[in-house]
């Protein structure tokens, strides 16, 4: 794997998924401009789209992110009129996001989003699958190790 020294950003994984995170953003930014949405938006746009009137902490498993960071971008939605927040009458802890109209008919104007990135790739439809599942494998790898006892350093 290591060309050189595993610790030159270049020959590191880690470094090569980071970039490759930054190019895919930079991919989505021009297609996301129209909608008005960043990168972070229209990925909880996306989850409710999946799945309208969901809690906050189910779009936060969802994407795995953390309530402190989901909290501002849901607010920001919010703003632009796409969702509405409300607290559960089950529960009061929990708080339902909802689809507005204007958020349901933007799902229309987002369809062929992923087939454009994609195009960009120069993937196939089955090479995306493949990366896809490789990635969703070493997330939950990677996710599972962090809970049990650090690896000590060689």
């Amino acid at each position: 794997m290591s060309k050189t020294s595993p610790l030159t950003p270049p020959d590191m994984l880690c470094f090569s998924l980071y970039a490759a995170m930054h190019a895919m953003q930079a991919a989505y930014r021009p297609l996301l401009e129209p909608l008005g949405l960043t990168y972070p938006q229209y990925l909880v746009m996306s989850a409710l789209w999946g799945q309208d009137g969901i809690s906050v902490g189910q779009i936060g498993q969802a994407l795995h992110l953390d309530s402190n960071t989901l909290t501002p971008l849901i607010k920001r939605l919010q703003d632009a009129g796409l969702i509405t927040r409300a607290r559960s009458t089950a529960d009061e802890r929990q708080v339902l996001v909802t689809l507005t109209d204007a958020g349901r008919a933007m799902a229309q104007r987002a369809t062929d989003i992923p087939a454009c990135v994609l195009r960009a790739s120069d993937l196939t439809p089955m090479q995306a699958d493949i990366l896809r599942d490789r990635l969703i494998t070493l997330q939950k790898s990677l996710r599972a190790s962090a809970k049990g006892p650090a690896p000590k350093p060689r």
